[in-house]
């Protein structure tokens, strides 16, 4: 079975509670949403067909324990279960960051689900797939991606209605460029909010770059 596979290469973490731990990042091709700060872009058409056992030859390469299987939206393409599940076999921990729209029932057991929660500023919630707030597991791990306070509130509402014991992990991060980091904090701090802030750590260590390293 082949991937298509927009790159692998190492960095950093940049987001999530494994912000800042080094990774092998695998980034798939292809995306069925168009968030309006989307930044990566060039992973919606670009990349090459490889099998699933060259990619994860490709991983091994790296020489990484964690690995971050993102896109683009991964779960479109059904070889990656098998990625996934090879990784796992390999003893390493696999994130897979998912926009929300796609059944994250499908992963593997030990496979942790970076699930976004598109908010009404990305232009996408209405994709949402909201059975999947069923479907999270304890060491799956919720985001938000906010560009103005109407996100916020909005997030906020959805976080006391459905996710409050949930899973281990809400997340909640300013869209780069769009909301100030420190404003954000401010609102959280007055509403005594129990969800961790996260910046893209990835975009202050290299900045003005698509792709770390």
């Amino acid at each position: 079975m082949n991937l298509t596979v927009c790159e692998i290469f190492k960095s950093i973490q940049g987001e999530s509670s494994f912000a800042g731990l080094p990774f092998t990042i695998v980034r798939l091709t292809g995306c069925n949403l168009r968030c309006s700060y989307c930044d990566t872009q060039y992973a919606w058409t670009e990349g090459d067909q490889i099998s699933v056992g060259d990619t994860a030859l490709a991983v091994e390469r790296l020489g990484m324990k964690h690995v971050l299987v993102t896109g683009g939206e991964p779960l479109l393409q059904p070889s990656a279960l098998q990625l996934i599940e090879r990784l796992l076999v390999e003893q390493r921990i696999v994130l897979v960051e998912t926009n929300g729209s796609m059944d994250i029932s499908v992963l593997p057991e030990k496979a942790i689900s970076i699930m976004d929660i598109k908010c009404p500023g990305s232009g996408q919630s209405h994709m949402m797939d909201w059975n999947n707030l069923e479907r999270l597991r304890r060491d799956d791990q919720v985001k938000f991606v906010l560009t103005d306070r109407r996100d916020y509130d909005w997030a906020v509402e959805i976080y006391r209605k459905f996710l409050i014991g949930s899973c281990d992990e809400i997340l909640m991060s300013a869209a780069f460029g769009m909301l100030s980091p420190r404003e954000l904090a401010a609102w959280m701090l007055s509403d005594k909010l129990e969800v961790r802030l996260q910046l893209q750590l990835h975009k202050h260590i290299w900045p003005g770059e698509l792709r770390g390293v």
